[in-house]
C-alpha cells in the first residue's frame, strides 16, 4: 500500500494551476463511478470513495515532486488491487478518469510523468493480483494440509473460543467440524483439568503476548468416553489488522498413554500374583515418610513362607506358583478390612505395610490374620499342600527413617521369628518386643492329598 501525502491540497494553490479547472470531489465521484462499472471494490460506498480520496492525493504527490519518482505509484496501483478492484480494466478505466490531471499543465515533461506514472500504476495493480493470486494459492496449499493432516489443528481467539478447526480435531473429539466453531476450547475438557488449562493459558501465555504452552491433559469425548491428548498451544500476534489468536496441535495420546499406564504398573506389580512389588513397597513407603508428623508410626511385617521349598522340589514349579498365587489371595482377603497394603518382594516372602499412624494392636492384628489365613490347606491337583508363615514385624516412628533401612529393620525381627521354631511371629515396637507361635495343621507324609514337610 502506498503512503497517502498531502498532494492536492497543495495543488489548489499550485502556480501551475494542475486541475484547477477539475473540483476534487468531482473526480473522485468520476473514479468511483468508473471503477463500480467493474462491480468490485468495497461493499460501501463511502469506503470506497474514502480510500479513492487519498489515492488522489497520493497521486498528486507522486506527479507534483521535485525529485520525480513514477514507481512510487506502484503502491497506489496495489491498493486499488487489495481493495478488491481486480479487474484487468481498472487501469485503463484509471487513467481515462485521470487524464485530466495533465489537461492545460504547463510544467515541463508533464505529458511523460504522466505516462510513467500510469505505467507504474498498472504494473503495481498487477503485482497486487499477483501477491493476491499466490496467497490464494497459499492459502488452498494450507488448507489442504489442515484439513487432511492426521494431527489435530485448532485456533482460537485469546477468550478461547474456536475460530477454525480441522477434521483431526473433529474425529478426536467426535462430532462435525461445524460443531466445534464457535465453542469453547474447555468444552472438551475433562472437568477436573479445566481450571488448570485455563490457568496455564490465561494466567501464563495470554499476558505474555507470545510463546507456547504444551500440555497433556483428559479429553471428554463427545459419547462420553474419556482420552487423553497432547498439545503445543502458541500465542500469534494478528498482522493486516487481524487480532491476536491461538494455534492449537495435538494429537491423540490415549493409546500411548494407555501403554504408559501398563508399564507403570507392570513396574512396581508381582506379574505371578499381581501384588505390588518391592517397588511399589519401596514407593509408597516413602511417600508416606513425606507427610507424617514426627510421632507418627508405619507398621511393617515381614512375611516368609515355612515349609514352600520342598513344595516347589516335589511338585514343581507350576504347583509352586499356584500355592503362591493362592497366598497372595488369602492375604488380601484377610487384610481387607484394614489400611493396609501387602506386597510380595520376591520368592516366598511378602510384606504388609500399615501406613501412619499405625497402633500396635492393629499390627498385632493384620499379623494374626496373616498366619491365621493359612491354617486350612491349599488344594492343586488332589494334593492338600500346608504351608505356614513366619512373621517379623516392627512399629517405628516413620519420620526420618528411608524406606530400605525400615525393610532391613522388618527382616532382622523375621529372623527372630524363624530362629526357634516355624509358625512364629516377633513383634517388635520402640518399647518391647513381644514373641508369639501358631501352630501349622500337622500332617503325616509328603504323598498324595499331603503336604511337604522340611
Amino acid at each position: 500500500m502506498c503512503k497517502i501525502g498531502e498532494g492536492y491540497a497543495d495543488l489548489a494553490s499550485n502556480s501551475e494551476g494542475v486541475l484547477e479547472s477539475m473540483d476534487r470531489n468531482a473526480l473522485v465521484a468520476a473514479w468511483w463511478r468508473e471503477l463500480s462499472a467493474t462491480g468490485e471494490g468495497p461493499a460501501e460506498p463511502e469506503v470506497a470513495r474514502g480510500l479513492l480520496t487519498r489515492l488522489v492525493d497520493a497521486l498528486a504527490s507522486v506527479f507534483l515532486a521535485r525529485e520525480f519518482d513514477a514507481t512510487a505509484a506502484n503502491g497506489i496501483g496495489e491498493a486499488l488491487a487489495d481493495a478488491g478492484w481486480t479487474d484487468a480494466t481498472v487501469p485503463i478505466r484509471t487513467v481515462q478518469v485521470l487524464q485530466p490531471l495533465i489537461e492545460g499543465c504547463a510544467r515541463p515533461g508533464a505529458g511523460a510523468r504522466f505516462a510513467l506514472i500510469t505505467a507504474a500504476l498498472a504494473q503495481g495493480h498487477q503485482m497486487g493480483l499477483t501477491r493476491q493470486q499466490l496467497r490464494k494459492d497459499q492459502n488452498a496449499r494450507f488448507r489442504i494440509v489442515f484439513d487432511s493432516a492426521d494431527i489435530a489443528i485448532a485456533i482460537g481467539d485469546t477468550d478461547g473460543t474456536l475460530v477454525d478447526t480441522n477434521r483431526g480435531l473433529a474425529q478426536m473429539i467426535g462430532v462435525p467440524v461445524e460443531q466445534l466453531r464457535g465453542i469453547s476450547i474447555y468444552d472438551f475438557a475433562h472437568p477436573d483439568d479445566q481450571e488448570e488449562i485455563r490457568a496455564l493459558i490465561f494466567d501464563k501465555l495470554v499476558p505474555a503476548g507470545e510463546g507456547s504452552v504444551k500440555l497433556e491433559r483428559r479429553l471428554l469425548r463427545k459419547d462420553g468416553t474419556v482420552g487423553w491428548v497432547a498439545f503445543s498451544i502458541t500465542y500469534v500476534q494478528g498482522t493486516e489488522g487481524h487480532g491476536d489468536y491461538l494455534l492449537a496441535v495435538g494429537e491423540d495420546v490415549t493409546e500411548r498413554h494407555r501403554l504408559q499406564q501398563e508399564l507403570h504398573w507392570q513396574a512396581r506389580h508381582d506379574p505371578l500374583t499381581g501384588l505390588p512389588n518391592r517397588r511399589c513397597l519401596l514407593e509408597r513407603i516413602e511417600s508416606a515418610s513425606s507427610e507424617v508428623g514426627d510421632d507418627d508410626q508405619v507398621g511393617l511385617c515381614f512375611v516368609d513362607l515355612d515349609r514352600f521349598k520342598p513344595i516347589n522340589d516335589m511338585y514343581g514349579h507350576g504347583t509352586g506358583d499356584r500355592v503362591l498365587t493362592e497366598v497372595a489371595a488369602r492375604f488380601g482377603d484377610s487384610v481387607r478390612e484394614q489400611d493396609c497394603l501387602i506386597a510380595r518382594i520376591g520368592g516366598d516372602e511378602f510384606v504388609a505395610l500399615i501406613p501412619p499412624p499405625a497402633e500396635n494392636d492393629v499390627v498385632t492384628t493384620i499379623v494374626d490374620q496373616l498366619q491365621s489365613s493359612l491354617l486350612e490347606p491349599i488344594s492343586v491337583d488332589g494334593h492338600q499342600l500346608h504351608v505356614s508363615a513366619s512373621i517379623g514385624a516392627i512399629v517405628t516412628p516413620l519420620a526420618g527413617s528411608d524406606a530400605e533401612s525400615l525393610l532391613d529393620s522388618a527382616d532382622t525381627v523375621l529372623y527372630l521369628a524363624k530362629a526357634n521354631h516355624k509358625g512364629r511371629s516377633v513383634l517388635r515396637t520402640s518399647h518391647r518386643t513381644t514373641d508369639r507361635h501358631v501352630r501349622p495343621p500337622e500332617s503325616s507324609a509328603l504323598g498324595r492329598n499331603t503336604d511337604p514337610q522340611p
